[in-house]
């Protein structure tokens, strides 16, 4: 079977997508007239980023030794975010290449994405990339790689994704190493959906890996086992990287089939496709928990129903991403999504913009709690006071990967963070350390700030753990005399009216001013921490008079205060959009 299915697993920006451009060349997949730099990267935000997001399978052909050999790569992405593309992958090759930088070495998402290939027995390629950087130490690369993974110096090949140096013998070990597919041809069809997309005219289109039999034929009906729905094949066929429909698609291949299926929800990633609801179905992937919570709303209520359609389209496209309906007092209905972390949130509603046209709010990011086993994903659910017993808050386990000058300056970021220290490990100048943190003082800005405590060089890579009880109040936010529930959050007692202050005078500096002054106040348990006035604009009523008596100024700057009075009780504060996005940025 000259079949081979595998995958690129690396830490963010270690070269995945450019090496994924010299494999296109080097078979010549794509014309050298439409090339173009990190071609797979096929999303407008992939490409301003300069961030993989969507994991992106390719065919290619490669003839070795006068054999010609189909060539499934899946390109993936590296942001700890998006950790869940990555096991997606895994589940449907035999191999996968662990590349790793030669100028940072190994790094969080490097050892996370490397040991879950081990779980599923892959066969690893180690890879050392950007060897053509002056910077780069490819020695402290081959020991790391020898310490962790247990590589013997012969396996580990040298490469550079820039200039194409050393990528054929890529390709060819990945040919002499990486086991062929079963081909269990003659069995009745059992494919693993490992991502789907929705078009408007062939409905959702499923990306599978068939694991036996063969797709059927056109206007064939086929079966979800999970969902229990059934479609029909219009079209099948692989990635190049475009749709490319073809007559046979059978066990061992990667690649698509048309559903002609309107209705999102009725296809799962993870589900089995079969001819026969009797078959097996396949184990599939564990279900994701989001980490943290974002409510979205639709800027004109009458939106509601554009954005709940995007939401269901865009579920397919990213499995990880999960939504319920939900009410406010403020913003009317709109629905509380769940994500992986901060920067999936910040990509969703970026994406959920750009390809779907949806104009919408963001409430403040928060994680979910626990009250008396009731999960709360709302901070308005929670009973306003202190001493709320019974309130438990998620813990997540930290390993931290950082250069060993930067230990001191990170250790003191995580202890402000209230995180507990569990150990440390030496991998050469590296140094992992594992903590146990609370996931809400993760969410906000912590990754940026260990970044710069870091000089970049520190990553990260983590997982939840468990409930444990916290002291934590709900800090709300008052506009005008009335509460905004979707400004109001949860936060950790003694930092409760530090939150309080900064997020009145964040919202100071963005509320556009009125006619009339604005009070901004944020409360604390039913106490008033922080007040911030937007002073009101004032037009000049005494321009016109010159010289006379004082009383006569008084009367008209009185008369104009009788009117601000007035105004201020009719007057509605409207809160627009960048109000919100600067309070999910803070």
């Amino acid at each position: 079977m000259n079949i081979r299915n595998f995958c690129i697993i690396a830490h963010i920006d270690h070269g995945k997508s450019t090496l994924a451009d010299r494999f296109l060349e080097i078979t010549q997949t794509v014309a050298s007239k439409d090339m173009q730099e990190q071609l797979l990267d096929s999303l407008a935000l992939e490409r301003e980023r300069g961030i993989t997001i969507k994991l992106a399978p390719v065919r290619m052909s490669y003839t070795l030794d006068a054999i010609p050999y189909t060539l499934n790569l899946i390109d993936t992405p590296g942001h700890v975010d998006f950790s869940y593309e990555v096991s997606r992958s895994l589940a449907a090759v035999e191999g996968a290449i662990l590349l790793v930088d030669a100028t940072q070495g190994i790094q969080a998402q490097t050892l996370a994405h490397g040991l879950a290939a081990l779980e599923q027995n892959l066969t690893l390629i180690p890879v050392i990339n950007k060897i053509d950087l002056p910077n780069s130490d490819v020695d402290k690369c081959r020991k790391q790689l020898s310490d962790t993974f247990g590589f013997s110096d012969t396996e580990i090949l040298l490469a550079s994704g820039k200039t194409g140096a050393g990528v054929e013998e890529i390709l060819k070990t990945v040919i002499e190493k990486v086991p062929a597919p079963k081909m269990e041809i003659e069995k009745p069809l059992r494919a693993l959906i490992f991502d789907s997309f929705f078009d408007g005219y062939k409905g959702v289109i499923a990306q599978v890996r068939v694991i036996e039999g063969t797709v059927p034929t056109s206007q064939s009906r086929v079966v979800f086992l999970g969902t229990k729905s059934t479609g029909q094949v219009l079209e099948k066929g692989y990635f190049a990287p475009q749709l490319t429909p073809v007559d046979e698609l059978k066990a061992g291949e990667i690649g698509y089939i048309a559903t002609g299926i309107k209705q999102a929800d009725q296809v799962h990633v993870g589900d089995t496709i079969s001819t026969d609801f009797s078959a097996q179905q396949l184990p599939g992937y564990k279900t994701v928990k989001p980490m943290v919570y974002v409510g979205l709303y639709p800027i004109d209520a009458s939106e509601y129903f554009e954005l709940k359609e995007a939401l269901s389209k865009f579920k397919l496209a990213d499995p990880a991403f999960s939504y319920t309906p939900e009410q406010s007092a403020a913003l009317g209905s709109g629905f509380r999504c769940g994500f992986l972390g901060l920067l999936h949130a910040e990509v969703v509603q970026e994406r959920l913009a750009q390809e779907f046209n949806v104009n919408m709010l963001a409430t403040t990011p928060s994680v979910e709690y626990k009250l008396d086993g009731e999960f709360i994903h709302n901070p308005s659910e929670l009973p306003q006071g202190e001493n709320i017993k019974g309130l438990e808050e998620p813990w997540v386990s930290l390993k931290i990967f950082t250069p060993q000058e930067y230990i001191g300056v990170v250790m003191e970021l995580v202890q402000d963070r209230r995180g507990q220290f569990v150990d440390m490990a030496h991998f050469g100048n590296q140094v992992e350390m594992s903590y146990q943190m609370p996931l809400s003082e993760m969410i906000t800005d912590f990754y940026d700030k260990l970044k710069s405590a870091s000089s970049g060089f520190a990553s990260l890579d983590w997982e939840l753990l468990e409930f444990r009880e916290v002291d934590a109040v709900r800090v709300d936010l008052l506009v005008g005399g009335q509460k905004v529930d979707a400004l109001s959050t949860i936060i950790f007692k003694p930092k409760a009216e530090t939150v309080g202050r900064r997020l009145a005078e964040k919202l100071k500096n963005v509320l556009p001013r009125q006619n009339f002054e604005i009070a901004i106040q944020a409360m604390v348990g039913g106490k008033i921490v922080a007040r911030e006035t937007v002073s009101a604009f004032r037009k000049d009523v005494i321009a016109k008079l010159y010289g006379g008596d004082r009383t006569r100024k008084d009367k008209l700057l009185d008369k104009q205060k009788e009117g601000k009075k007035k105004m201020k009780m009719i007057g509605r504060v409207e809160i627009p959009q960048e109000a919100f996005l600067s309070i999910l940025k803070s």
